[in-house]
């Protein structure tokens, strides 16, 4: 059965929902971080008109936002809700959609959009180190993930998965190779792919495809780019977006839908299943996801602002991880 949660902040609960649908709250204890005696925040300001995508967090109790508007990104502590940008971006025509840092927490891996960058920054001091062009025209560099020889990096209007190799200390190489996608790979005519995501065996990697079904997975193989349909028992996933793997426990942003789909996999990522949903009333379109301890954290993307301006305002919203 397919559980529901959603976190009512006033009552400092999480409410277990039976069924597929929201039926009812039934209430029951959360996992508060503390700081110092104090509750750590469950939601925190962005700068207005920020324009937030992606999320990262590495070892320390920090999270990396990423702006679309001008592709800084923001350094906050998960302690506090307080932060500031620590690379100043290039400007609108140089986005940061996904992003990640590294596992020394030196580097982070910038997606550029559709300015068909892969830049890399210093994550201590903010400056830019290396920048890749990818793709052509049309492509854009959405999502990416990293793994113990190379991070990957998913086109959203192109069939192609962009391959940087990394050293030993994650240190980026020359060349980046384009992975063509086929298989059961079926690019539409909009955005297809998003979200990016290892297996749990670390074998093969996970792509959202918003063409296929109704809205997919594909686990595809990092040599060939062969994709291969994951088995969700005929459930579909619209608005996927990002990805985040906890052991076998994958969740799938759902922007739009405002919920995050919890699904228990195999261990090579063939199939899975739905086991939960969680949502709160504070999202609005998240994105992305990234973790600390027993907290998922997620920026709202507010996509569903026609046209955003200098003063609108975001946040990253902060919801207890379920299951272990």
């Amino acid at each position: 059965m397919t559980r529901s949660f959603a976190r009512r902040r006033v009552l400092r609960t999480a409410a277990a929902l039976g069924g597929a649908a929201l039926l009812g709250p039934l209430a029951g204890p959360a996992r508060a971080a503390e700081h110092a005696g104090r509750p750590w925040p469950e939601t925190f300001p962005l700068p207005n008109g920020f324009r937030p995508e992606g999320i990262t967090i590495g070892a320390g109790p920090y999270a990396y936002i990423g702006s679309i508007a001008t592709g800084s990104v923001y350094r906050a502590d998960l302690a506090t809700g307080r932060g500031r940008v620590v690379s100043q971006g290039l400007g609108a025509a140089h986005p940061v959609i996904g992003l990640k840092i590294d596992r020394r927490e030196r580097l982070l891996f910038l997606c550029g959009g559709v300015s068909r960058e892969i830049r890399i920054a210093d994550a201590r001091r903010g400056t830019l180190l290396r920048t890749f062009g990818v793709g052509s025209e049309g492509t854009m560099v959405n999502d990416v993930v990293l793994t113990p020889g190379a991070a990957y990096f998913t086109d959203s209007f192109k069939p192609n998965l962009y391959r940087l190799p990394l050293g030993p200390r994650d240190e980026p190489g020359e060349a980046i190779t384009t992975v063509p996608l086929g298989g059961d790979w079926v690019q539409g005519a909009a955005l297809t792919a998003n979200g990016i995501s290892r297996t749990p065996d670390g074998r093969a990697l996970l792509m959202v495809n918003q063409a296929v079904g109704g809205g997919s997975l594909m686990r595809v193989d990092t040599r060939t780019g062969v994709a291969r349909r994951m088995d969700l028992g005929g459930t579909p996933l619209p608005n996927a977006d990002g990805l985040l793997l906890l052991g076998r426990l994958l969740h799938v942003v759902q922007n739009r839908l405002n919920t995050i789909a919890v699904l228990k996999l195999n261990e090579s990522g063939t199939s899975g299943r739905v086991i939960a949903r969680i949502t709160d009333p504070d999202f609005k379109v998240p994105t992305t996801a990234a973790v600390w301890r027993d907290r998922i954290y997620l920026p709202n993307a507010r996509f569903d602002v026609a046209q955003p301006t200098p003063d609108t305002t975001y946040d990253v919203v902060a919801v207890d991880r379920v299951g272990r």
